[in-house]
């Protein structure tokens, strides 16, 4: 099978080979060439640990191989549908139980004191078999973190995802994901979530 280009994006290329999913990390010319390939192999190592920790607790691609000296993560290719296209399709009742799993992972995810650092629809997979299943993709911009302050900012940025992807229904989805969270931490960060949308809309109107 031929390779396909799925996405090219400023800090990775993926592609679609054999029914796999190669992410490869791209090469930035403005930094000096030996601080580069350490970034870049760091960079993906740290992920390819993040999904390996995480394959145990929620539904993430699995790793096949994980080739530093090309800065490459091999992993299973995810059949489905991607939340950021197809969410608004669906029934309102069936995008806000998909909303509350979203939050009931997210959950799991914060409890592993993991942080996403991008977590909107568009790295979330929908595959519908016996059982609908949600699949994240994408931590690049992963990292570890016990930080109340950290995991309230991942639950901020799916906020303002859901605004500006999902604007019809974003305030019942958002508050779907907010009932479906059960981290253990989940009043203390739902505190600090108050606090950092306060700062954002202060910084709006200033």
């Amino acid at each position: 099978m031929q390779e396909k280009i799925l996405y090219q994006g400023a800090e990775a290329q993926i592609i679609l080979e054999n029914n796999l999913i190669i992410k490869k990390r791209v090469k930035k010319g403005y930094r000096i060439p030996e601080i580069d390939e350490r970034l870049r192999k760091l960079r993906t190592r740290s992920e390819a640990k993040l999904l390996e920790k995480l394959q145990e607790k929620i539904n993430v691609p699995k790793i096949l191989k994980i080739d530093e000296k090309n800065k490459e993560i091999i992993m299973e290719f995810i059949e489905g549908k991607k939340l950021s296209e197809n969410l608004d399709n669906f029934p309102l009742e069936k995008q806000l139980k998909i909303a509350e799993e979203i939050g009931k992972e997210v959950g799991k995810i914060h409890d592993l004191d993991i942080i996403h650092g991008d977590l909107t629809t568009s790295n979330m997979i929908l595959v519908e078999d016996k059982e609908a299943k949600i699949f994240f993709i994408d931590f690049g911009l992963g990292f570890h973190s016990k930080r109340i302050e950290d995991k309230a900012v991942d639950l901020h940025l799916l906020r303002q995802a859901l605004e500006s992807k999902h604007f019809g229904h974003w305030q019942k989805l958002f508050k779907a994901v907010i009932f479906g969270y059960k981290s253990r931490d989940k009043e203390k960060i739902l505190n600090q979530l108050e606090k950092v949308e306060k700062r954002g809309r202060y910084k709006k109107n200033e």
